[in-house]
This record gives structure tokens, C-alpha cells and sequence, in this order.
């Protein structure tokens, strides 16, 4: 076993060149600002790169001696992976559809049969399409009404500009139309002849909603909608009816929809309502009334209708509770649905159109994950609902709404064997310093000691409003069955526990976020969980910036680290409107650019400035050169600065995927290989090599 405190050769130093900028009277010096190309998204510098390759060799050198586990976790987890694996088919109009992996494919593909009977159709092939790059990642895709078009849009360098194109299923051609840079949904108007869509523009933003008509050229498409404000985006949906198409526009806190009929996608869009700063609202149509959920007077959402006449004035039909976070509805021709959380629980429930009045579907676990599934059609006698929970593999069912009968199509199949009984899980509060208390999911072995011997894994997010659900994992389980526990800490900044949670972890109150992990972890290792030095953390993205911050306050806590895609130098990004995501971020971080208020809290928090000379503990980090979300700079400044200041010894690796983006590398098996270079750094920092 190779000693995790031994430091290894020299690492790569990246040269410090003097910059610096000032705003609101305060100087700032970053002194690896150098390290963005001035010509990203096209990265040619030759200095950055050569930089990047030099710790992507570093990192490959350092994990070397560790192959043999890293080889052996990679193939525990491919083995608890059914290679020919296929979903459960499902009734869409005159077509059942369903998607199948073969034996040894990274990508899937799609398949439909005539509900009236006949062969088995490949309507797209994804592995056929990602030939020939290092790269693929399929993103929207629509079938047209009338069962003959499939429009859908490919990635191949992780930019995520997507190129839309066109399959007529009837013959099998794909037709000579491509439209490039998409990066929306794609929506077919009632008549199958027309396509909406929204492109990038050249800072990476929709800002609009455009018609293509079947067999013209693209460059004669019509832009129905424009969207003036930088910081909105524009995105397209289709109601539940199936009678109009909805181009919402909105950001963080602010959105505003208007409607179009479907079969005359060119009319005068409908308004909903005027946006309402703080205000956000999703409308749905049955019937000819309009649904709308909106947090207008609470957190929390509350459901109210409306008429078409008069789309803005609304009627209260379900009132906000401050229990019970409403998070989404789905209308049914003769029912509609609600999902929402109870104290941070999932609920499905079943309403009717006349009285409202809810009917919630059971569930037998005390912490779970439950939503609706796959339910294309508007007129059903069952729904398709996907359950799971820390033990319980991913299962399907069919809900029969006459009996409320539970039928279980499928449960996720382990090939390599899983026993659920091997394993427990608990949902535990655990209070912050100021007294809040915050949940906790965990699992761990079921012989698993509470007297601080064992290792223990922290995961956090706590952004954006995105609730972190207790679901399955089946590459958890090689750490569970080397006697970790493996936990979720569901932070503020999430809306685990509502609306008014991820409140309480944005703008000024982002600390809380930061803080609610250490409590959490010092909570753990109170209850006999971990201890001090044993307790490894990950987080990605937003949830890097998390990684951040916390070893920056605590540092001592953790015995492995590792931020994918760390958004660290969140002070420099906000301050560059330029940047693709920034001016739709200010209000979830604020506007330093305009606000000293904000420059100062967000400098207060931000993870490169607070690089300090001080001890870190043995740290992972990865980045994408074509991401378009955490820019390849970030990390790379942070880790130098880290490289440059820290006092210890211990391991600092970047890893920056040169062809792929935010999520990495793409195919199953090769997201799957980097999950085990994870739990190999891990495990080789914790001493647990075996």
C-alpha cells in the first residue's frame, strides 16, 4: 500500500504573472488570471495548455501505483450494471416506445413498435452517431404527432451547442435540414410540418424561440420570440393537451410565459402574465382553463386557474403550506397530479377537477425518492411512477388509478448480486450552529461500528434550489462494502426542505450553505458515525464550490477531497458579464459589478480568494475544457494557487478532460471509470486500499 502522507516528485508550478483589478475602491490581485485564453471557447494558447497537460500527465503518474484498485472498482461497478439493459416500454399515441443498451455499448438505442402489431423499429442509434468521437451526448428529442418525424440534437465536443436535426421514420432518411447551435427543447406544431426551437447566441444564452418549416431552408427561420433582458433565458414546452406551446422566459427568481396554439404556431402569443420581479409561475391548459403554480404569496407555491380570456387573473385552487413545498403538477383529462415535499418528503397525489381534493399515493420507506415517470399520453388509467431510496434499487411502477394498485414493472437488476438487508439507512437531524436543524440521509453496513473507526463519505451540493434526493447508487455500494457510510447532507441553499431553504443558502445568506456541511459532519462524528481525518467529501459544480469553501474554514476534517468542476472563483466569473452564464446568475450570487454589498459578500466566501498558507487535506480536482458552465480556469487557478500556498504534503491532483465538458466524459462506461478514479483517490487517501 502506497503511504498517503509520502509526497510524491516535484509537481507542475504554474508561473505567477502579475494582474490585478479594482472595483468599488478594493484591489484585487490574481496573479493566475493568464490561465483564460483570451480566445476561449477556442482554447489555443500554448502556454495554458501545456500547463493543463502537465498536470493531466502529473495526475496520471500519481494515480498509477493505484491501477489495481482503480481496475478493481472499475470492474465491481461495471459488473452491477445490466450491459443489455432496456427500459420499460411505454404507450405513446399508435407507438410503443423504449430504449435498450446492447452488451459492451456506451450509448443506447431507441426503439418503437405499431401498438396494432408489427416489427420493431431503431428509430435512432446512438451509437451509430457517436462514431468516430471522443465525445456524444444526445439531448432534446421529439417524435411529430402525426408518428413520422423524430427531430433530436447531438453533442460531440461537450460545448453544448447541439446541432438539431431531422429523421423522417417512415423511410428512414435523415433529411438534408440541420440546424446548428440549438439548445432547448424542440417542440412539433399539431400539423407535424413545423419545428420550434431555441439557438445559443454568441455568449451561450437563448434569448429566443424560432419556427422551422419542414423541406425550407433554415435559413429562413422565423424567430416568434426575442428575449431583450441578458440575464433570462427562453425555453419551449408543449401543454398537456397538447393544444399549445409555451414559450416561458425567466431567471432565477423572475419568469413570465405566453402561449401559442399549436396548430397556428404563428398567431399573436397569448401573455400569461407580465413578469413580476421575485415572481415565478408554469402554466398548463385543460379544457380550456389554465393551471398555474406560482409562489406569488409564499415560498412554497400555491395553485391557482385562470381563464384564456383572462389569463391574469387567478383563482386560488391549492393555498401554499409552509409543510408542504409544491413542486410540480402534471394535468390528465380526467385528473390532474400534484408532487411535492412534506417536511422534505416526497408526496404524489391524485386530485380531481372539481374538488381539488387530494388523494396521496403511500409509500413504505421513511426516506425515499418518488416522482412520476414516463407518461406521455393525456388520457390514462394508470400513471408510471419511479420510486428508490439509499437501499432499494430504481423501480417502476403502474399505478392503477381504479384499484390504486401498485404494479411493479421492473426493478433495476444487479447482474453481480445485491442483498438490501446487507444495509441500513436513516434519515437523521443534525443541528447547525445557529440552531437549525438539517437533515441528513445515510446508509452504511449493517455491522457498521458507532465508535468513530470508520470511514465516512459527505456528499453536498446546496445551490440553485436542486433538493440532493436519498436515491440508489450502485457504485456507492464499493464503498459500503469497504465499511463506509455513506451520506447526503441536505444543506440549505437546496430546497430539500422548501422554497424558503434554498432562500436561506443564496446572496447574503450563501454562508449558511458552508456551514451547514461542517455542522452536519461534526455532527456525524459526534454521533460516533466517522472521526476527525477519516471523513472524505465531494461535491461538483456548485457543490465544488462547497468542496471549497469548507476546506478553506475546516480543513482538518477531511481526509479526501474531491470538486468536480469547481465553481471556485466565483468573484472573478460574476464580475465578467461576458461570460455565457453570468448575468442570469446574479441573483442567485449578486451583482458585484453593481452592488459593493455583493462584491463584498461574495468575496468574503469565495473559495481562490481564501486560499491561505495553511495544511489542506489531499484533494481531487477535474475540469472540462469545453465547459461551458465552470470555465477550465477556475479549477486550473485554484489548484495553482493551492499548489503555491498550502503548507503540507499532501496529494493535489487536476484532472481537466481536454474533449468534454461540465459532466465529464460521456458513455456509460467511461462516466463509470471516472467514478472509480474517485473512490481510488479515496480510498488510497483514507488507507483503504484493498
Amino acid at each position: 500500500m502506497t503511504d498517503p502522507m509520502q509526497p510524491l516528485p516535484s509537481s507542475p508550478i504554474a508561473e505567477r504573472r502579475p494582474h490585478s483589478f479594482t472595483h468599488h475602491g478594493i484591489t484585487v490581485d490574481d496573479p493566475y488570471a493568464w490561465l483564460r485564453d483570451p480566445g476561449y471557447p477556442d482554447v489555443k494558447d500554448k502556454d495554458v495548455l501545456a500547463y493543463l497537460e502537465a498536470e493531466n500527465a502529473w495526475f496520471e503518474g500519481a494515480m498509477a501505483p493505484h491501477k489495481p484498485l482503480l481496475d478493481t472498482l472499475f470492474q465491481e461497478m461495471k459488473g452491477r450494471i445490466k450491459e443489455d439493459d432496456q427500459s420499460v416500454p411505454q404507450k405513446d399515441g399508435d407507438y410503443i416506445y423504449w430504449r435498450a443498451f446492447e452488451t459492451g455499448a456506451q450509448y443506447r438505442k431507441w426503439y418503437r413498435r405499431p401498438v396494432a402489431g408489427g416489427d420493431d423499429q431503431l428509430i435512432l442509434d446512438e451509437p451509430a452517431l457517436a462514431e468516430g468521437h471522443d465525445y456524444f451526448r444526445l439531448g432534446a428529442m421529439s417524435v411529430s404527432p402525426d408518428g413520422r418525424y423524430l427531430a433530436y440534437a447531438i453533442d460531440t465536443n461537450g460545448s453544448e451547442r447541439f446541432e438539431a436535426r431531422i429523421k423522417d421514420l417512415f423511410s428512414g432518411d435523415v433529411l438534408p435540414e440541420v440546424i446548428p447551435d440549438t439548445l432547448s427543447s424542440l417542440v412539433w406544431t399539431s400539423d407535424s410540418k413545423g419545428l420550434l426551437y431555441g439557438l445559443a447566441n454568441d455568449n451561450w444564452r437563448t434569448d429566443n424561440a424560432r419556427l422551422h418549416w419542414l423541406g425550407q431552408s433554415v435559413d429562413s427561420d422565423m424567430e416568434l420570440f426575442h428575449e431583450d433582458d441578458e440575464g433570462f433565458r427562453v425555453s419551449i414546452g408543449l401543454t398537456s393537451s397538447e393544444n399549445w406551446i409555451v414559450i416561458a422566459t425567466g431567471d432565477h427568481v423572475t419568469s413570465e410565459a405566453w402561449l401559442v396554439p399549436a396548430d397556428n404556431p404563428t398567431a399573436p402569443p397569448l401573455l400569461v402574465s407580465a413578469r413580476k420581479a421575485g415572481r415565478e409561475y408554469d402554466v398548463d391548459e385543460h379544457g380550456g382553463t389554465l393551471y398555474i403554480k406560482t409562489n406569488d404569496s409564499h415560498p412554497n407555491f400555491r395553485l391557482v386557474t385562470a381563464t384564456l380570456e383572462a389569463p391574469d387573473h387567478w383563482t386560488e385552487v391549492i393555498g401554499a403550506d409552509a409543510h408542504f413545498y409544491l413542486t410540480d403538477f402534471t394535468l390528465f383529462k380526467g385528473f390532474y397530479v400534484t408532487e411535492g415535499r412534506q417536511d422534505g418528503l416526497d408526496q404524489i397525489e391524485l386530485r380531481d377537477y372539481a374538488t381539488h381534493s387530494p388523494k396521496r399515493i403511500p409509500f413504505p420507506e421513511a426516506s425515499y425518492s418518488a416522482s412520476l415517470d414516463d407518461n406521455p399520453e393525456y388520457d390514462v388509467t394508470k400513471l408510471r411512477i419511479g420510486y428508490e431510496s439509499m437501499v432499494t434499487p430504481d423501480t417502476i411502477y403502474d399505478y392503477h388509478l381504479e384499484t390504486g394498485e401498485l404494479e411493479v414493472l421492473k426493478v433495476q437488476e444487479i447482474p453481480s448480486g445485491y442483498d438490501a438487508t446487507r444495509y441500513a439507512a436513516e434519515r437523521l437531524m443534525i443541528a447547525a450552529r445557529d440552531g437549525t436543524q438539517i437533515p441528513v440521509s445515510i446508509v452504511y453496513p449493517k455491522d457498521f461500528p458507532r465508535d468513530g473507526s470508520a470511514p465516512l463519505h459527505l456528499y453536498g451540493y446546496g445551490a440553485y434550489g436542486m433538493a440532493m434526493e436519498p436515491g440508489f447508487s450502485t457504485s456507492r455500494l464499493s464503498l459500503l462494502d469497504r465499511g463506509f457510510a455513506f451520506a447526503i447532507a441536505h444543506i440549505r441553499g437546496g430546497d430539500d426542505l422548501g422554497q424558503q431553504w434554498y432562500l436561506d443558502g443564496k446572496l447574503d445568506k450563501r454562508a449558511n450553505t458552508f456551514t451547514d456541511f461542517v455542522d452536519v459532519a461534526k455532527g456525524l462524528i459526534a454521533l460516533g458515525y466517522s472521526s476527525k481525518g477519516k471523513v472524505s467529501i465531494s461535491g461538483g459544480s456548485a457543490g465544488g464550490e462547497l468542496m471549497g469553501a469548507v476546506i478553506n474554514s475546516d480543513p482538518d476534517l477531511w481526509g479526501a477531497v474531491v470538486a468536480h468542476v469547481p465553481f471556485v472563483d466565483v468573484l472573478n466569473t460574476m464580475l465578467d458579464e461576458t461570460l455565457p452564464l453570468t448575468p442570469g446568475e446574479w441573483p442567485e450570487w449578486g451583482n458585484p459589478i453593481e452592488d459593493e454589498a455583493a462584491f463584498r459578500t461574495i468575496q468574503s466566501y469565495d473559495p481562490y480568494t481564501h486560499v491561505r498558507a495553511q495544511d489542506y487535506p489531499p484533494l481531487m480536482v477535474t475540469a472540462g475544457l469545453n465547459d461551458p458552465r465552470v470555465t477550465y480556469w477556475e479549477p486550473a487557478k485554484w489548484v495553482a494557487k493551492l499548489r503555491a500556498t498550502k503548507t503540507d504534503n499532501n496529494v493535489l491532483l487536476l484532472k481537466t478532460n481536454m474533449g468534454a465538458g461540465h459532466g465529464g466524459k460521456s458513455g456509460r462506461f467511461e462516466s463509470l471509470h471516472e467514478t472509480a478514479e474517485e473512490f481510488a483517490f479515496i480510498l488510497w487517501q483514507l488507507g483503504v486500499e484493498n
